[in-house]
């Protein structure tokens, strides 16, 4: 084959992958602050950071409790992601910061000044001077084997900021 031909044809296929990326949406992801059940994190400082992130920003602050042990934890994280309505909405009004339950860490001195967690995941939403307004059992948020997009974005518009 030319090489003149091998070298336009390289140019013309990445000139359209360069175009179709430019075409494609990009994908609203949530505004984790700490993405991660990390039972060494400290989430008071964890909260002080995000707090003063939420406060600049205009946002809430969601807490999310949880552990890697914890099945649904995954779900709701990867559901967080995938679902782009649910997802926008994070992304919008909230900033939201993990903290590890587990049985190396329990985080008792931090998880004790909010309400009893029936179950994991668990969700609170803070203002951005991390003032408690909600406490949510994110069982009330399931459907089926997963979550109800209906349910969490009544949810998150509840809570949102502009309310």
């Amino acid at each position: 084959m030319n090489p003149l031909h091998t070298s336009l044809s390289l140019g013309i296929c990445l000139c359209f992958v360069a175009t179709a990326r430019a075409e494609t949406p990009v994908k609203p992801t949530p505004n984790y602050t700490v993405d991660s059940y990390d039972p060494k994190r400290n989430p008071a400082d964890d909260l002080k950071m995000t707090a003063a992130k939420a406060k600049a920003g205009g946002k809430r602050v969601l807490i999310q409790v949880g552990g890697d042990w914890c099945g649904w934890c995954h779900l709701m994280t990867k559901y967080f992601q995938d679902n782009e309505k649910v997802a926008s909405a994070l992304a919008k009004d909230y900033l939201i910061m993990k903290v590890n339950y587990s049985e190396e860490n329990h985080n008792e001195e931090f998880l004790d000044k909010y309400p009893k967690i029936p179950g994991y995941p668990h969700l609170y939403v803070l203002d951005s001077d991390g003032k408690l307004l909600h406490s949510q059992n994110t069982e009330e948020l399931e459907e089926g084997k997963g979550y109800s997009e209906t349910a969490v974005l009544k949810f998150l518009s509840k809570w949102a900021t502009r309310n």
